[in-house]
């Protein structure tokens, strides 16, 4: 099961880089928020899935 401290991974569109971000379960199990790449400044529409067995599924495209 994934806990409050967990971290997922997904890749800039614009950079290519792979960023790092903390998942949250208790924000529920289908989450989506706007965050700037940390390395490019390019806004992502992250969308964080989290499935009952604890399987998380992270995207991000390009705002």
């Amino acid at each position: 099961m994934i806990s409050p401290h967990d971290e997922v991974a997904y890749v800039c569109e614009a950079c290519g880089e792979e960023i790092v971000i903390p998942c949250d379960p208790s924000q529920g199990h289908s989450q989506q928020y706007v965050e700037d790449c940390p390395v490019c400044c390019r806004p992502h529409v992250i969308r964080i899935e989290i499935e009952p067995d604890g399987a998380t599924r992270v995207s991000a495209t390009l705002e």
